[in-house]
C-alpha cells in the first residue's frame, strides 16, 4: 500500500492516483525494498529539502518537479540559480514532463517596494541617494519613470548622481520590464523553469521576490485557478536577500490561498527559523555540519523518537522524512529521475589531453572508458563546499549498481 506524505487520514482517497507524486520507496533497516512512498499534490504545503553537497538535494527537487508537471490543477515554478533544471524539458524515460524554460525571466519594477529597492542596490534608505531612490519607487512603475523622478528631484547633484548610478546597475541586469512575467504565464500547466544562473545574487532575489508575490497575489485576488508551487534551489541565498518577504508570506499565509513553497538548501543553518518551523514536510539527505544538524533539531517534533542526527542517512539518495501532517517519520530512498539530472559536476578526467595522448583511465577505440569503476566512490570524507550558491554533484556517480533500483525503506516512527 502506498503511503502519501502530507495527507491526513481524514482526507479523501479519491485523489490518490491523480493528485499524488511518486517520491520513492521505504528503506527498511535490513536494506530490503519496502512499500511505495508518495507525496500529496492536492493541497498546499511548505516543504524543506536539505542535504550536504553531492547527496541528492537538487536531484530530489527535480523528482518533485517531474511529479508536479504531470499533476492536474497545479502550476509549478522553479527558480533555478544553477541552471540545472533546464533538463526537465528534455525527453523523459517515462511519461512526458511538460516543461517551459525561461532563459531571461523579467519582473515589473513596481513588484518591489521602496525599501526593497534600496536593499537591492545596497543603498541605505536614510542616505541622500537612498532617499531619492525610495521616493522614485513610490512615484513611478517603470525604470525610465524612476530615472526621471531622480533627475527632477530637488536634491544635491551628488545624491542624484549616486541614485541614478545605482538604478542603472539594476537596469543592467535585464530583469526589469513593466510587462514582466504575469500570473497567467506563470500559471501554466507545465513546470516553468526560470533560469537565473547568469545573474548576480541580488538580481536572482529580485526575480524570486517578484514571482512569489505575483503568484500569491493572483490566488488572493482569484485571478489564477491552478494552485501554484514555487520551488527554489539554494534557498539560503534567497532567504538572505530581498526575496525574503515574499517567501515568508507564502510560508506563513500561503495555505489559505493555496500557494506552496518547496525550499532546497545545503545549509539549513542559514535558513531563518520560520523556514524550518513552518515546514509541514521536511526531507533530509545526509548532513554533517553541526550547525546544520542543530538547526533541524531545534525544530524537531515531539513525536519523533530519538535525535534526528541518529536517523540521518549515510548514502546519496537516501532520506529521512518528517511529515507533520500525519506526525510520522520515514526512512526512504528517492526514486530515479526520469528526465536527465542537470546537477552533474564537470570532471578533469573527462577532458582529452591537448597532446593527443589517451585520457586516464584507458579508453577503448570508441572513446568509452574501459574501466568499470565508479567515479566518486570515496564520499565519506567529502569536504563541504563554500557558503555560495552551488549545485549537487552527480548523484549517479555515488550510487552503486545495487542502488539503481527504486529503493524502499522502513517505517514511520
Amino acid at each position: 500500500m502506498t503511503f502519501v506524505l502530507g495527507r491526513g487520514a481524514s482526507e479523501t482517497e479519491a485523489t490518490l492516483e491523480t493528485h499524488t507524486g511518486r517520491l520513492g520507496r521505504y528503506r527498511a533497516l535490513d536494506g530490503s525494498d519496502g512499500a511505495p512512498l508518495a507525496l500529496d499534490l492536492d493541497g498546499p504545503h511548505a516543504m524543506l529539502v536539505v542535504g550536504k553537497r553531492g547527496y541528492g538535494k537538487s536531484f530530489t527537487l527535480g523528482v518533485i518537479a517531474e511529479e508536479l508537471a504531470r499533476a492536474e490543477g497545479v502550476a509549478p515554478v522553479i527558480v533555478d540559480p544553477m541552471g540545472v533544471f533546464t533538463t526537465l524539458a528534455e525527453p523523459s524515460s517515462a511519461d512526458p514532463v511538460p516543461a517551459t524554460v525561461v532563459d531571461s525571466p523579467t519582473i515589473a519594477p513596481d513588484t518591489l517596494d521602496p525599501k526593497s529597492w534600496c536593499s537591492l542596490v545596497g543603498l541605505s534608505s536614510s542616505s541622500g541617494a537612498g532617499g531619492l531612490l525610495w521616493r522614485a519607487a513610490q512615484l513611478a512603475s517603470t525604470l525610465d519613470g524612476m530615472g526621471d523622478a531622480i533627475e527632477d528631484a530637488e536634491a544635491p547633484s551628488a545624491d542624484r548622481r549616486a541614485a541614478a548610478n545605482h538604478l542603472e546597475l539594476a537596469a543592467s541586469w535585464g530583469i526589469f520590464d513593466a510587462g514582466g512575467m504575469t500570473a497567467t504565464a506563470l500559471g501554466d500547466a507545465s513546470v516553468t523553469v526560470l533560469d537565473v544562473s547568469g545573474l548576480p545574487d541580488a538580481a536572482m532575489n529580485a526575480v524570486a521576490r517578484g514571482v512569489g508575490e505575483t503568484l500569491y497575489r493572483a490566488r488572493v485576488d482569484d485571478r489564477l485557478d491552478r494552485l501554484p508551487w514555487l520551488l527554489i534551489d539554494e534557498a539560503h541565498t534567497f532567504f538572505a536577500g530581498v526575496a525574503l518577504p515574499a517567501l515568508e508570506t507564502i510560508l506563513t499565509r500561503g495555505r489559505a490561498p493555496g500557494v506552496s513553497l518547496v525550499a532546497a538548501t545545503q545549509r539549513p543553518s542559514a535558513v531563518p527559523e520560520v523556514g524550518i518551523s513552518q515546514a509541514d514536510i521536511t526531507i533530509s539527505h545526509r548532513l554533517t555540519a553541526r550547525a546544520d544538524i542543530a538547526a533541524l533539531e531545534e525544530a524537531q517534533p515531539t513525536y519523533m523518537n530519538g535525535l534526528l542526527r541518529e536517523r540521518l542517512p549515510d548514502r546519496p539518495g537516501e532520506v529521512v522524512v518528517i511529515d507533520d501532517a500525519t506526525e510520522t517519520v520515514h526512512a526512504a530512498r528517492i526514486r530515479l529521475r526520469e528526465t536527465p539530472h542537470g546537477g552533474d559536476s564537470p570532471r578533469a578526467s573527462s577532458i582529452a589531453p591537448d597532446d593527443g595522448s589517451r585520457p586516464y583511465p584507458d579508453e577503448g577505440a570508441d572513446g568509452e572508458h574501459e574501466s568499470d569503476g565508479e567515479a566518486g566512490e570515496s564520499v565519506g570524507g567529502e569536504v563541504e563546499g563554500p557558503d555560495t550558491v552551488d549545485g549537487d554533484d552527480d548523484l549517479a556517480d555515488h550510487l552503486s549498481e545495487s542502488d539503481s533500483r527504486e529503493v524502499s525503506d522502513g517505517m514511520g516512527s
